[in-house]
């Protein structure tokens, strides 16, 4: 098996038994447009990576109580393809919170339009920093 081959077979048994699709919380559900496709008439996964990035930012600020960065994104691999019509949802959880910085763990699940379950798509751990005004990093809050 080829290099590609066994980080593929690796990152589908993680989703196959790692989380399920109802743990962490909802932070985003939309439906796949055709204004989101790429060339071949797949989803793009830049699109998929911005759903995921906004879905991390929204919990991050949470957290924060305020402004936060992503600084640096973890482990993406796509495992199934999206298309159009199709409905993504996106899971958040809080892994870590360190004195500025946390990270958190998104799942993307898409499911067919007429479909009852969906399947997992990708996953990725987003690091993002707490910001002030002025745009330094800040200690997040204790609570």
């Amino acid at each position: 098996m080829s290099n590609d081959a066994e980080i593929l077979a690796r990152a589908k048994e993680r989703a196959s038994h790692g989380r399920q699709q109802d743990e962490g919380v909802l932070v985003i559900r939309t439906i796949a447009m055709p204004a989101d496709t790429n060339p071949a008439g797949d989803i793009f996964g830049g699109w998929i990576m911005s759903q995921m990035d906004l879905a991390a930012g929204n919990l991050a600020a949470r957290v924060a109580q305020g402004r936060c960065v992503t600084v640096a994104v973890e482990g993406m691999q796509f495992l199934n393809p999206v298309k159009v019509g199709d409905e993504v949802t996106l899971y958040a959880s809080l892994q870590r919170v360190g004195r500025t910085s946390m990270c958190i763990h998104i799942d993307v699940w898409a499911r067919s339009r007429y479909a009852r379950n969906g399947e997992k798509v990708t996953d990725a751990e987003f690091v993002f920093v707490s910001l002030d005004e002025n745009g330094k990093s800040r200690a997040l809050p204790k609570d």
